[in-house]
C-alpha cells in the first residue's frame, strides 16, 4: 500500500521526523516517498489515498518556506469542496508554545484538508519545543498511535518495527579516484534551491562594548549584482560554513581511528530510492574536505537518527547498546541528559563513542550527517541606501561542557573580514506595512529587534525626501546600558535631532529599578491610545520571544483601557504584528 510522507521544514527537524516516519512505514511494508512540499506536484494530491504530513510552524504562525507554494495551492477557492474525499491523512505539527500561534501551520493544514473532504485517521499531533524532551515528547507517542490506527486500514504487522531491519538508508555512496573532477568549493557556498546573490563584506564591526557580555555585529554588505531589491522587513538567508578548527577536529578523529578515508577522498552520491530526490549539495561529486567544510553541520546536536546509524557497525557491545537505547522511548531521559541539556555536538559524540567511530564507513557518514541549513537575518537598511546592513547577535554560551557552545552562523559571520565574499537570498519578511504612508507606525524593537525598524524608518524618510507625506514614526528601543549595547545610537541621534522620529529608549540597568519597553509604552499611554484609535496606527513588535512580546501586548491592552478584544481585532486586521525569535 502506498503511503506518502510530505513535510514542511525550516531548520531540518520536521524533515528528520518525516524521514523517520518514512523509514518505519517501509519496515511495515508500505511503499512511497518522503518529500518536501516543494518537491511534490500538489495537483496529484487528489490521487493519493494515504498521506502523513509533518509540518513545522515558524515565527508568528507562519508555514515554512518550502511549504508556501503548496499552501497557496490548497487555499485556492477553485478547488472542489470534496476533491480529497478519497484521501486519509495524519498531521503532525512541530511548534513552540512560547509563541502565541502555537503549531498554527499544522492546525491550518489539517482544517483545510478536512474542508476539502479528506478524512483524518488520528488527532493532529502538536509537538512542543518547550517540552523537556523537545519534539520527541509528542512525536514518539503520536507515531506509535498512527501505526495502531493504520493497523485496521492496512492490516500492517507492528512487530516488524525495530526487528533488526534498521538499514533503510537514503543514499548510495561510490568512492571515486582521488584525482576525479569534483564540484568547486565556490558552488558549495550556496546549496539551496533558490538562486543566490553575491555580496562583499564592506564592514564588520562590534557594536557592543568590549566588556559587555554579548558581542553584537554590524555587517555592511555590498551587492555584486545589479538586480537586487528588497522591502522593509525582508530578511537575508545566508548559509554558514564550519570553522577550520571543527574541520580539523573531524579529520583528526578519522586519522586517529585509521579510517580508510580522509580529506582527499572523492565520492559520488546517488539516491537509494527512485522517488528520493538528492540534496543539491550531493548532486555533483565532492571531496570529504568539501563535505566537512560546506555541507555537514558538525556543530549540530545529534538527532536520534545520527546515533542510530553511528551504532550500526559498532563492535563494542556497551557502546552499541547505549546508542540504541538513546533511540528508544525508554532511553529518552538519558538522551536529553546526554545531548540536549549540555548541547553536546556531533564531534563530541564521535569522540565519546570511540569504538563506534572507529568502525564508521562512508555510507554511514553520508547517512547520518545533518546538512547545514540557511539562517535568516532581518535586513537593517533600506533599498535606497547603497548597502545591505545586518545586525547579528553572536551566539556563545556555557553549559556543563568544558568549552563554550558557539552558534555556527553568527560566529562564522563574526570572523568574516572586510573584502570577504558572501552569498545569500533575500526573502519576504512576515511584516506587512500600510500602503498609506500617512498612517502612524508604532515600532517596538528591543535589542537586535531594532534591525527591521531601521529599514522601515530609512524607507519612510526617503519617501519624505522625494515629496511624500509620512505619518508619525514612534520607536521604542530597549537595551541594558547606554554605553554598552545601544544599537544604532548615531542613527537615533540624527533622527531625533531632526525631529524625524519620536524615540523612547529603555536602558534597563542604568538606574536602581529596571525599566523595559513595556514601561515606556504605559508611560506614553494617552498619546499612543489616540494614535491607535483615532489615526488607525499600526503596531509592530520584533525581538526575543521569551517574555517581551507578551509583556508588550499586555501594556497595549492596559493603555486601551483593558480592551483585549480590540488588540485581538488589530491582530486579525494585521494592524498588530509580531516578528520574534527564540
Amino acid at each position: 500500500m502506498r503511503l506518502l510522507v510530505l513535510y514542511g521544514s525550516q531548520t531540518g527537524t520536521a524533515q528528520d521526523v518525516a524521514e523517520q516516519i518514512w523509514r518505519e512505514s517501509h519496515q511495515l511494508g508500505f511503499q512511497g516517498p518522503v518529500l518536501s512540499f516543494e518537491e511534490y506536484e500538489m495537483t496529484k494530491l487528489i490521487e493519493e489515498r494515504l498521506v502523513v504530513f509533518v509540518v513545522a510552524t515558524t515565527g508568528d504562525g507562519v508555514e515554512p518556506d518550502n511549504m508556501k507554494l503548496a499552501w497557496r495551492f490548497l487555499l485556492k477557492r477553485s478547488l472542489p469542496a470534496q476533491s480529497l474525499r478519497e484521501m486519509q491523512f495524519a498531521c503532525l505539527g512541530l511548534g513552540d508554545s512560547s509563541y502565541p500561534k502555537f503549531n498554527y501551520a499544522a492546525k491550518k493544514l489539517s482544517k483545510r484538508l478536512l474542508n476539502l473532504g479528506a478524512t483524518s485517521v488520528c488527532p493532529v499531533g502538536l509537538c512542543d519545543d518547550q517540552h523537556d524532551y523537545g519534539h520527541l515528547g509528542v512525536s514518539l507517542g503520536w507515531t506509535k498511535d498512527l501505526w495502531a490506527a493504520l493497523k485496521g486500514i492496512s492490516g500492517l504487522d507492528e512487530s516488524k518495527l525495530n526487528s533488526g531491519n534498521q538499514t533503510i538508508g537514503k543514499w548510495l555512496v561510490e568512492e571515486l579516484p582521488r584525482d576525479s573532477q569534483h564540484t568547486s568549493s565556490e558552488t558549495l557556498n550556496w546549496t539551496q534551491k533558490q538562486p543566490s546573490h553575491a555580496f562583499k563584506i564592506r564592514q564588520n564591526q562590534r557594536t557592543t562594548a568590549v566588556d559587555h557580555f554579548q558581542d553584537v555585529r554590524f555587517l555592511r554588505l555590498q551587492s555584486q549584482t545589479e538586480d537586487l531589491s528588497w522591502e522593509p522587513g525582508d530578511v537575508l538567508d545566508v548559509q554558514p560554513q564550519n570553522s577550520d578548527d571543527c574541520v580539523k577536529t573531524f579529520f583528526d578523529l578519522t586519522r586517529e581511528h585509521k579510517l580508510n578515508f580522509d580529506e582527499t577522498t572523492v565520492v559520488e552520491i546517488t539516491s537509494a530510492h527512485v522517488d528520493m530526490p538528492l540534496p543539491r549539495a550531493y548532486s555533483i561529486p565532492l571531496s570529504l574536505q568539501q563535505a566537512a567544510k560546506y555541507v555537514w553541520d558538525l556543530s549540530a546536536k545529534p538527532r536520534q537518527r545520527f546515533l542510530e546509524v553511528l551504532g550500526q557497525n559498532c563492535t563494542d557491545e556497551l557502546e552499541k547498546e547505549k546508542l540504541l537505547e538513546f533511540c528508544s522511548a525508554e532511553g529518552i531521559d538519558d538522551l536529553v541528559a546526554y545531548v540536549n541539556r549540555p548541547r553536546r555536538s556531533i564531534l563530541e559524540v564521535l569522540d565519546d563513542f570511540r569504538h563506534a567511530t572507529a568502525s564508521l564507513t562512508l555510507v554511514q557518514l553520508f547517512e547520518m550527517m545533518p546538512l547545514i541549513q540557511p539562517r535568516s537575518f532581518s535586513i537593517a537598511s533600506d533599498e535606497s541606501c547603497s548597502t545591505l546592513d545586518l545586525l547579528v547577535a553572536v551566539v556563545e554560551y556555557k553549559t556543563i561542557m568544558h568549552t563554550p557552545r558557539l552558534g555556527l552562523c553568527s560566529n562564522w559571520l563574526k570572523n568574516l573580514e572586510p573584502g570577504a565574499d558572501l552569498r545569500g537570498v533575500i526573502k519576504r519578511g512576515t511584516m506587512v506595512w500600510p500602503k498609506d504612508l500617512s498612517i502612524p507606525l508604532i515600532m517596538v524593537g528591543p535589542g537586535t529587534g531594532i534591525a527591521p525598524f531601521r529599514s522601515v524608518i530609512q524607507n519612510r524618510l526617503h519617501a519624505q525626501s522625494t515629496g511624500s507625506a509620512i505619518g508619525p514614526l514612534i520607536v521604542f528601543f530597549g537595551c541594558r546600558n547606554k554605553t554598552a549595547d545601544f544599537h544604532f545610537e548615531k542613527d537615533f541621534s540624527t533622527w531625533t535631532t531632526a525631529n524625524q522620529i519620536e524615540a523612547h529608549i529603555a536602558f534597563s540597568r542604568d538606574q536602581d529599578h529596571k525599566v523595559y519597553v513595556q514601561h515606556l509604552i504605559t508611560k506614553n499611554g494617552d498619546r499612543l491610545a489616540k494614535l491607535i484609535k483615532d489615526q488607525n496606527a499600526f503596531i509592530y513588535v520584533a525581538g526575543n520571544s521569551n517574555n517581551m512580546p507578551k509583556s508588550v501586548r499586555e501594556a497595549f491592552i492596559e493603555i486601551l483601557e483593558g480592551d483585549a478584544g480590540y488588540v485581538d481585532l488589530m491582530i486579525k486586521q494585521r494592524r498588530y504584528q509580531e516578528e520574534t525569535w527564540a
